[in-house]
């Protein structure tokens, strides 16, 4: 007895995403949509690195930074610190005790002028938009809530969009050249399962 088994039931089998989840994050439709989000936060991001670029107390020293980080650790009156968790606190006095301040600094400030100029222009969006929102994650962490929620949230959107969200601008050419086309794609015709063919 010879039994003749369909070689797709074998495969795993792909969950679809909804329709309109691919039309927020793959339709080159939403391309314009990304841009202004793109753009918008890519000036948020330069804007914010312009008074650090230009002073000694960001890019030489690190004087700064360790002025930030000092506050993140320091217990108030209150018995609190502005960091969020006790680990995180640790994380930063062990940077303070190893004085990466002095190189942490410019990394910051230069960090936020690529992140700002990357997303401005569209070149690897979702690159950018991730150490963005590493950024901002760590600035929450230090206690420091202002904006970053919001620029947190709008960097992982644009991190899932990274397909389209830099379609208008430089990626169109970038992300070709690097082998990643934006390509319409039909999606292959599953076969049905055959019945088992007995001989004998």
């Amino acid at each position: 007895m010879i039994t003749v088994r369909n070689p797709k039931t074998q495969n795993g089998r792909l969950i679809e995403d909804p329709s309109v989840i691919r039309f927020l994050f793959s339709d080159v439709r939403m391309s314009v949509v990304w841009l202004i989000v793109r753009v918008w936060l890519g000036y948020q991001w330069v804007e914010a690195s312009l008074h650090k670029v230009s002073s000694p107390a960001w890019v030489q020293t690190g004087e700064a930074l360790k002025g930030y980080w000092i506050g993140a650790v320091k217990v108030g009156a209150n018995g609190k610190m502005n960091a969020a968790y006790g680990w995180y606190a640790g994380f930063l006095n062990g940077l303070l005790n190893a004085q990466a301040y002095t190189w942490f600094g410019k990394l910051i400030a230069y960090g936020e002028l690529l992140v700002g100029i990357g997303l401005i222009v569209g070149a690897f969006v979702g690159i950018a938009a991730f150490f963005g929102s590493l950024m901002n994650f760590n600035f929450i962490m230090a206690g420091s809530a202002s904006s970053n929620g919001f620029l947190l949230v709008l960097g992982i959107l644009l991190v899932i969009a990274w397909k389209v969200a830099g379609y208008i601008g430089a990626d169109y050419i970038l992300l070709r050249w690097l082998g990643v086309p934006w390509k319409i794609r039909e999606a292959p015709e599953t076969a049905p399962a055959a019945k088992p063919v007995t001989t004998g």
